[in-house]
């Protein structure tokens, strides 16, 4: 199948957009590679400090010419899609020195779960982690003693902080490995359903955190279609995962397996063998707009449309809102997941998972073919499904079919015609919404305003029973500089309520929602924020909104915003209390969510 014309068209505009900026990269990238092996470059002594832990492997380390892998973790217990990678530096290295190589856990960095700080101040630090993961992990990469590095991370910001990184050290292949998603638990909709009760009044928080409790349940990432599941999709579809490895639970024999094939690989593909892939291989334009489209059939979290800008900014490529929306409107919906449908990402894998959808879009044309991977040359490498064979993972044939319709099907009868993610543009800013959960006939939205700072005001307000007519709520001050940009997720519930009580409603907001963003429809990012004068801060209580995802607007009705002063915010508060102090530096400087909210890229 040819490839389909848009797609080869947004990747032509993006080269040419980026041809200055990845030419930087690129020479950069070469300069580095043509240096040869990290470790040829260090004395001694500098090598002495790096090897004298190393027990059986100091001598490898010391003398011999096999691959050094660095391993870059984010495990801690705390979170539970991270807690398996407690052992995956044991079993990477024990897999390392089978394939003649060595393996050191090079640094770890922080991960924070957006779950438990959901609501939460500490949620204002969830956006700037993702650069504080991008620098900690450069400062582990920067002893150079590592010929490829290993990236062990799944959830919000981790992924896109490593892929930054990962692109830094882009002269030097990487590996990223999953730990998989716990068990499925808690039906969705169960979860969903008991949180609104909760919202109502009609069962107390006994009940409520016997619902969450049982949803979240063990090791793994949520089995919801948020951001981390999110991320784990697109390391597949832009070739740093090996094939098939995203959805495979943690504790299992082949998720090991997958880890130590993992392993295998990346010690392949140093400067040292014959299949040299660094990372900057990898990441170019076409990776990019891979990833783009498999957010798109997916109906993923909306968060990548923050950080995808970032990630790509990192290898010099230069992605716009435009893009997300022209990709979109050209890629069929093929996958149902919570928050868009009821099935988890184990029905999903289990129903043929992203190694069905990759053969699909390929053969649809709407996938560039001829990417590199960690696996190979060639997109096809990912329709391949891992089975084990004698404790080894040896690739076959993947689903030929769906096995489950409602959950996932095939290009040529998708639950939707376009990927459900549309740019809005208008007087007020640009911005995104998904709509791959909203009912059709609420893609056009045109009510009074209604303006509040904070999510807990809206709430305040909900209790209070202000809301008896159609509205748009506002919820400004809510961007990177003003808090950091948290995620408004916890809206979501009373947004719901209002909705099914017969209201028409709709959110507009310089903050996030997240992949958990729901039936209610919501103009997030918009840019320029409140708090950087953009138009949003000269909206008034009454004003008439009509957001419109079907043309892709966002307006104000019969008002000069240019003529009204623009309302403040007490800021004051969102800078000290649980670590907001030592952020001061990345609020004032952070960039427009439209382009990615970088501190450092």
């Amino acid at each position: 199948m040819s490839l389909h014309p848009t797609i080869a068209a947004v990747t032509d505009r993006i080269r040419a957009r980026s041809e200055g900026p990845r030419r930087t990269y690129m020479e950069t990238m070469a300069r580095a590679a043509a240096e040869g092996p990290r470790r040829a470059h260090l004395t001694c002594g500098n090598q002495a400090h790096a090897y004298a832990a190393m027990d059986q492997d100091k001598d490898a380390l010391a003398t011999g010419p096999s691959p050094n892998l660095g391993i870059i973790t984010a495990y801690n217990d705390m979170l539970s899609a991270h807690q398996p990678f407690e052992h995956f530096p044991d079993l990477i290295r024990a897999a390392a020195r089978g394939a003649g190589g060595t393996a050191q856990v090079a640094g770890g960095v922080p991960a924070m779960c957006d779950g438990v700080t959901q609501g939460q101040t500490g949620m204002e630090l969830s956006l700037f982690s993702r650069d504080v993961i991008a620098l900690a992990a450069a400062v582990g990469l920067s002893h150079n003693t590592y010929d490829a590095a290993a990236y062990l991370g799944v959830c919000d910001k981790i992924v896109p902080g490593l892929v930054i990184a990962a692109a830094t050290f882009g002269y030097i292949p990487g590996v990223f490995m999953p730990a998989g998603p716990m068990t499925s638990g808690l039906p969705n909709d169960e979860k969903a359903r008991v949180r609104q009760q909760f919202a109502n009044g009609e069962v107390g928080r006994d009940a409520l955190m016997a619902a969450e409790m049982a949803s979240y349940h063990g090791p793994g990432t949520c089995t919801f279609y948020g951001t981390a599941n999110s991320n784990q999709m697109l390391m597949e579809f832009m070739g740093l995962h090996m094939p098939g490895a995203s959805f495979v639970n943690p504790g299992t024999p082949l998720r090991d397996a997958l880890t130590t094939a993992a392993t295998e690989r990346a010690l392949a593909i140093t400067a040292l063998g014959n299949a040299y892939t660094p990372v900057c291989d990898i990441l170019d334009e076409k990776a990019f707009v891979n990833g783009i489209v498999g957010l798109m059939a997916t109906g993923g979290s909306t968060n990548l449309v923050i950080h995808l800008p970032a990630m790509a900014r990192a290898a010099g490529i230069i992605l716009d809102l435009q893009d997300f929306s022209d990709l979109s409107n050209v890629t069929p919906l093929l996958a149902k997941v919570y928050p868009n449908g009821l099935a988890d990402v184990n029905h999903f894998h289990a129903a043929g998972g992203l190694g069905f959808m990759i053969g699909e879009l390929l053969h649809a044309g709407l996938l560039h073919p001829d990417t590199k991977t960690i696996a190979g040359d060639g997109l096809e490498l990912y329709t391949q499904e891992p089975k084990l064979t004698d404790g080894r993972v040896i690739y076959g044939p993947g689903a030929g079919a769906s096995l489950n319709e409602k959950i996932l099907r095939p290009a040529s009868n998708p639950f939707h015609a376009h990927g459900g993610l549309t740019q809005l543009a208008g007087n007020l800013g640009r911005g995104v919404i998904k709509t791959s959960a909203v009912a059709e006939e609420r893609h056009i939205i045109e009510a009074p305003a209604r303006i509040f700072h904070t999510q807990e005001a809206v709430k305040e307000a909900f209790k209070a029973g202000e809301f008896t007519q159609d509205a748009v709520i506002v919820v400004r001050f809510q961007g990177p500089k003003s808090n950091g940009m948290p995620e408004l997720h916890n809206l979501t519930p009373t947004l719901a309520v209002l909705q099914d009580r017969g209201l028409k409603v709709a959110l507009v907001t310089d903050g996030r929602m997240s992949g958990a963003s729901g039936k209610v429809p919501s103009a997030i990012h918009l840019s320029p924020e409140a708090a950087d004068d953009g138009p949003i801060a000269r909206l008034r209580d009454g004003d008439i909104i009509r957001l419109d995802a079907t043309k892709g607007t966002i307006e104000v009705k019969g008002v000069d915003l240019s003529t009204r002063t623009a309302a403040t915010a007490d800021l004051s508060g969102n800078g000290s209390g649980v670590g907001r102090e030592l952020f001061a530096a990345f609020r004032a400087n952070v960039g427009l969510a439209a382009d990615g909210a970088g501190v450092v890229v």
